[in-house]
């Protein structure tokens, strides 16, 4: 099997390419050449193609031949924590208009795509969403990825889920906000997620998804549901960072996911909380924090 990961140098991106990389010949794209990536474990540098934007449609086009994948995994996206993922031209451009685009070509390619969305196409009023749920984003970013997910395609799969884990080149995730502070952070009580760490969400994807071809529409990717506050006292406790969490009331969301479809597709069962957050905090990379 041949692997292309589009927007290799993003959270979940790297994460794909280096463990990945250590069961198939997998390829990543990259806007321009990244010595990090090029050292991860299991990366062979001769796979990475720098050059490539999706905002270049012929330039992702050129990697396709290049590479002639089995499989494209699309991470490309414009996340909501930047402030170009509420602008809505280049939101629609990425989130909305790219992964249609790129389902036509692999369709075209004979290759599989495996697109990742996210919980915020739901404004989290309620909880434990269904697949069959109507999307009721009010923002920019929930409402293009929305707009984004192939869903009705042979080829394509459009898994939705949330992620946290270390970030390669930025500093914008929940876990490095969290090991970057050195004073009391707060902890939402009521903010409820069911997402997994980048690291898991790769594993689930050698071990579950990619063995099955037909597998293809719209499922939920989800672990149990979890706090905000929760998840910073075993983000505490596995990366040995000692600061005081403050419980808070004062956010109410609730994004979970019912992945009870996708279990029923794969037989895939959720590691728990504590095991997925140790197993983040021991992934052999180097991070320039200092904090691996």
């Amino acid at each position: 099997m041949k692997i292309l990961i589009l927007g290799s140098t993003g959270m979940l991106g790297h994460q794909l390419l280096s463990r990945l990389s250590a069961h198939f010949e997998t390829w990543g794209t990259l806007r321009q050449a990244e010595p990090r990536l090029a050292a991860l474990p299991n990366v062979n540098p001769a796979r990475l193609i720098a050059g490539v934007d999706a905002q270049d449609f012929p330039s992702v086009m050129q990697a396709v031949a290049t590479v002639r994948p089995t499989v494209v995994i699309n991470c490309v996206g414009l996340i909501k924590q930047r402030e170009s993922g509420q602008s809505v031209l280049p939101a629609l451009e990425l989130n909305a208009r790219f992964p249609h685009l790129l389902a036509d070509l692999c369709q075209a390619s004979g290759a599989r795509l495996i697109h990742i969305s996210t919980d915020c196409v739901f404004t989290g009023a309620r909880g434990n969403y269904t697949e069959s749920d109507p999307t009721d984003a009010a923002d920019v970013y929930g409402k293009t990825k929305a707009l984004g997910e192939v869903t009705h395609a042979p080829h394509a799969l459009t898994l939705r889920t949330s992620l946290i884990g270390r970030e390669l080149t930025q500093r914008r995730s929940l876990v490095e906000w969290f090991l970057g502070s050195q004073a009391s952070v707060k902890g939402f009580q009521r903010a409820i997620f069911s997402g997994f760490p980048t690291d898991a969400i790769a594993d689930i994807l050698q071990e579950v998804v990619l063995p099955r071809p037909e597998l293809h529409g719209l499922y939920h990717l989800a672990a149990p549901p979890i706090s905000k506050h929760a998840l910073l006292l075993l983000l505490r406790e596995a990366y040995a960072h000692p600061i005081e969490i403050i419980p808070d009331d004062a956010v109410h969301i609730d994004r979970s996911l019912d992945g009870t479809r996708f279990q029923q597709a794969t037989g895939f069962q959720s590691p728990d909380w504590p095991s997925l957050v140790q197993q983040m905090a021991q992934v052999p990379i180097h991070y320039t924090e200092g904090i691996n």
